[in-house]
């Protein structure tokens, strides 16, 4: 990844990350809750331009909604990011009792099958609900996990998430050329690689397939892995609930097309995952990342 020179406002959400990290070590999980969102109340002054391509977005995903509604969302949408940056202070000096007891999980079964089988498995999520604890519970859980992560245009931050994403002994892989080989190595070895797949990422092979009816540019990897490593697919998400905690469930796995060429089970399979998505998203629409540019690539752009 290309490095870019960093502007003063990156140097002061430096500062505010440091600041809400450090209060992790000393304060309760409501409290921190409390100082995200009112970090993010801040914030949102200052970032006009993200709040209306939140309101464009939805206006997308939501076309029948009604513009008072949509805006609610939004705002509940920041609510939410603020109490998840208040969860990853506390994540960053939480035991493992404390997160088990913040985080229930069901339907691990499905990826404790798949690894009886010996070929490993692909978990398929989105950044929906606090993705960073899904991958740490799910390895609570006894699931070795592997994640590819993107490194963070500010080399601090970046050496941040990953403490918290390796604190608990969880993998991850940075994205690169040879990613994909470590990625498929683990398969090998029987491990479950987690791959977040709801973004349109310039620098990854993909293909289009519908997201709240648009076309929308999708990394194909995840299904590439599955079905040349012959392992299944397991959709897996997290959502907090209305009492503070969170719930991790991971689904049945996705069925395997098995008609037409590589390509063409790459599409199916890649579509289907992004259905899977879609269905999570619209159940609790007010946690998903309404400010990314999911659909900013159409057909017939020159898309490698």
């Amino acid at each position: 990844m290309k490095t870019r020179p960093l502007r003063l406002g990156h140097h002061v959400a430096y500062g505010a990350l440091k600041l809400v990290l450090l209060s992790g070590a000393i304060l309760p999980l409501s409290v921190l809750r409390w100082f995200g969102r009112t970090l993010i109340r801040f914030a949102a002054v200052f970032v006009a331009r993200e709040r209306r391509r939140e309101d464009e977005h939805l206006k997308i995903a939501f076309p029948e909604m009604e513009t008072d509604a949509r805006q609610n969302l939004r705002k509940r949408s920041e609510i939410h990011f603020g109490n998840l940056l208040g969860e990853i202070a506390w994540l960053m000096h939480a035991d493992v009792q404390q997160v088990e007891a913040l985080c229930n999980i069901t339907g691990v079964e499905h990826m404790t099958k798949a690894l009886e089988a010996g070929k490993g498995a692909v978990m398929i999520t989105g950044h929906a609900g606090n993705w960073e604890l899904l991958n740490i519970r799910l390895y609570l859980a006894g699931i070795p996990i592997t994640v590819p992560v993107r490194n963070v245009y500010d080399p601090r931050i970046d050496a941040i998430a990953t403490k918290l994403r390796t604190r608990f002994g969880g993998k991850i892989i940075h994205r690169g050329k040879d990613a994909g080989r470590q990625l498929f190595a683990g398969l090998k070895a029987n491990q479950v690689n987690g791959l977040l797949i709801d973004q349109d990422i310039r620098d990854l092979p993909g293909v289009f397939v519908p997201f709240f009816g648009r076309d929308a540019w999708t990394p194909s990897g995840a299904a590439n892995l599955a079905l040349k490593a012959g392992c299944p697919m397991i959709p897996t998400f997290i959502h907090r609930r209305s009492d503070g905690r969170h719930l991790v469930e991971v689904q049945p796995p996705l069925p395997v097309p098995t008609e037409g060429s590589m390509e063409d089970q790459i599409l199916h399979l890649t579509a289907a995952a992004t259905a899977a998505i879609e269905k999570h998203i619209r159940a609790y629409p007010e946690q998903w990342v309404w400010m990314h540019r999911r659909w900013k690539t159409q057909p017939g752009e020159g898309r490698p």
